[in-house]
C-alpha cells in the first residue's frame, strides 16, 4: 500500500482555502491512530512495578510481558497493507479501534499474567496496523502542495500520545495516594492505566465514521465517482476531477510491487542500501530509547525517587520527546538528515555517559548521591532531546526517501521489521541488565550511540534535496 504518485506540475495543486480546515481535520481524525499507537505503547511504563509485584514475578519474566506487545506490533505493521487493500483504509481504522478497546479493557481486567500478556498482544497488533495506516491515508487525501506537513500530523500524534499516557498515569497516582496498586473504584491504580486507552480508543473509532475513504483505494475497486466526490472535497471542485483520477490510476498501472527476492544482493544476502537502512532502524532502538519510554517510572524508583515523582519525571521527559520532534520537523529540511543525524549522536553519546557515570554511584539510603541523582536526571532529558530532534524523525524519513523505487516499499517493511526486532532486544532485556549493573547498561547504549557516529559518515548518503527517481 503506497502513497498516490504525482506526475510533475501536479506539485502545484493545492486545496483551496475554504478546503483546507476540512484536510486538516480528516488528517488530525486518521492520525488519532498514531496517537493511540504513543499512548498504547508508553501507558505501561506507569504499571510495571505494580504488575511485579501482583504476580511476584522475577525481571526475566516483567520484560517478557511488557516486549510481548512488540510481537503483536510486528505483525500488525506486516499485514496492514494487505488487509487495508482488500477492504479498504477506513474498514481498517476500525479494526485497529477495536482492537484498542478490547486490548485497553481485557489489560485493565486480567484474571492472570499470562492473559495479561494475551491482551498485550491484541494491543500490539493494533498499534502495527496505526502505525502503517495513518501515515497511508494521510498521503493519499492530502494535496500535493500541504502532503508533508499533514504527513508530520502522525508523528506529532505519537509522541502527544506517549506525553498525555504519562499525565494520566500521573493523575491516577494522585488518586490512589502514590501508590500504584492503591485502590480507586475497586480497582488498583495500575490497573485504571491500562484501561483509560478505552476512551481516546473509541473516539478514534467514532472519528472513523466522520472521515471519507481514500480515493486511491476508491479507484482500485472501481468506484471512480466516489472518488472524484472525495477528491472534490480536498482538493476543490475547480480541479479536473477526471484528469486526477487518469492520473492516479496510470501512477497505479506504472508502480513496481517489490518483493523479497529483489531486495538480495550477490554478497551478505541484501543489497547494500538494504543493509543501510536495517543498520538505521537497528541503531535507532539500541540507543535505548524506549527505556526511557517503557521503565522510566521504575527506573528513577529504582535509584530512590519517590513514586509519584517518578511518574512526574516521566511526563517531563515526553515533554522534552514533543519539543525534540517539533525542532526536528523545522529543520530537516533546512539543514538536512544527515547533520541531524550526527548532531543527535553526539548529543545521546554524551547524554549517555553521563547516566552511566550518574548510576555508578553507590546508593545511600536507597538513594542516588545528590550530585549523581541531578546528573542522572538532568542527562535523561538531554538523551530525550537529542533523539527526538534527530533519529526520532530523520530514521524515517531516509527510510521514505533513500531506497529505489523499484524496491522501496519492500525494503521499507525490512527495515521496519528490523526495528521491531531491535525494540523487542532492549526492551526485553533491560529489566535483567538493570539488575546486573545499571551504570553498564548505559554503557552498553553509549557504545551504540558512538558507533552510529561513523556509521551515519560511512553509509548513509544525503537525501536532501533530492527526487526520490534520483535514489539508486
Amino acid at each position: 500500500m503506497t502513497s498516490t504518485s504525482q506526475t510533475p506540475g501536479s506539485g502545484a495543486r493545492a486545496a483551496h482555502p475554504e478546503h483546507l480546515g476540512h484536510v486538516i481535520f480528516i488528517t488530525a481524525a486518521a492520525a488519532m491512530g498514531g496517537f493511540l499507537f504513543g499512548y498504547d505503547s508508553a501507558v505501561i511504563n506507569g504499571a510495571v512495578e505494580a504488575i511485579r509485584d501482583r504476580y511476584g514475578i522475577g525481571s526475566g519474566t516483567l520484560a517478557q510481558v511488557i516486549a510481548i506487545a512488540l510481537i503483536g506490533c510486528a505483525i500488525g505493521a506486516a499485514t496492514a497493507g494487505r488487509i487495508a487493500d482488500r477492504i479498504g483504509r477506513i474498514r481498517c481504522m476500525r479494526i485497529a479501534s477495536v482492537l484498542f478497546t478490547i486490548s485497553a479493557i481485557g489489560s485493565a481486567l486480567p484474571f492472570a499474567l499470562w492473559d495479561l500478556a494475551f491482551w498485550r498482544i491484541i494491543g500490539g497488533f493494533a498499534i502495527g496496523m496505526a502505525s502503517v495506516i495513518g501515515p497511508a491515508y494521510i498521503a493519499e487525501v492530502s494535496p500535493a502542495a500541504y502532503r508533508g506537513r499533514l504527513g508530520s500530523f502522525q508523528q506529532a500524534a505519537i509522541v502527544i500520545g506517549i506525553a498525555i499516557s504519562q499525565l494520566v498515569n500521573f493523575g491516577i497516582l494522585q488518586l490512589a495516594d502514590g501508590k500504584q496498586r492503591g485502590t480507586i473504584g475497586g480497582l488498583e491504580a495500575w490497573q485504571w492505566m491500562l484501561g483509560v486507552m478505552v476512551v481516546p480508543a473509541l473516539l478514534y473509532g467514532l472519528l472513523s465514521f466522520a472521515i471519507p475513504e481514500s480515493p486511491r483505494y476508491l479507484i482500485s475497486v472501481g468506484k471512480n465517482e466516489r472518488a472524484k466526490e472525495i477528491l472534490a472535497e480536498v482538493e476543490g471542485k475547480e480541479v479536473d476531477l477526471d484528469a486526477r483520477v487518469a492520473e492516479i490510476q496510470t501512477a497505479m498501472h506504472r508502480e513496481h510491487k517489490s518483493t523479497f527476492k529483489d531486495l538480495l544482493g550477490s554478497r551478505f544476502g541484501f543489497l547494500p542500501i538494504v543493509w543501510v537502512g536495517i543498520g538505521l532502524s537497528v541503531f535507532q532502538q539500541l540507543v535505548g530509547i524506549n527505556v526511557a519510554f517503557y521503565y522510566s517510572a521504575t527506573l528513577w524508583q529504582s535509584v530512590g525517587i519517590d513514586p509519584t515523582a517518578s511518574f512526574f519525571w516521566s511526563f517531563t521527559t515526553s515533554i522534552v520527546n514533543i519539543i525534540g520532534t517539533v525542532i526536528a520537523m523545522v529543520l530537516v529540511d533546512r539543514v538536512g538528515r544527515k547533520p541531524l543525524a550526527l548532531a543527535g549522536s553526539t548529543g545521546m553519546a554524551i547524554a549517555l555517559a553521563c547516566e552511566a557515570w550518574a548510576f555508578s554511584a553507590d546508593l545511600v539510603n536507597g538513594r542516588l548521591p545528590t550530585t549523581h541523582g541531578v546528573v542522572a536526571l538532568v542527562a535523561a532529558h538531554v538523551f530525550v532531546l537529542f533523539f527526538a530532534l534527530s533519529w526520532g524523525v530523520v530514521v524515517w524519513v531516509f527510510l521514505g526517501e533513500m531506497f529505489p523505487n523499484k524496491i522501496r516499499a519492500a525494503a521499507l517493511g525490512v527495515a521496519a521489521s528490523a526495528q521491531w526486532i531491535a525494540n523487542w532486544a532492549i526492551t526485553a532485556s533491560f529489566p535483567s541488565l538493570a539488575d546486573w549493573n545499571l551504570s553498564g547498561t548505559y554503557i552498553i547504549y553509549t557504545c551504540f550511540a558512538v558507533l552510529s557516529i561513523p556509521f551515519v559518515l560511512k553509509f548513509v548518503k544525503e537525501t536532501k534535496g533530492k527526487a526520490l527517481e534520483e535514489m539508486g
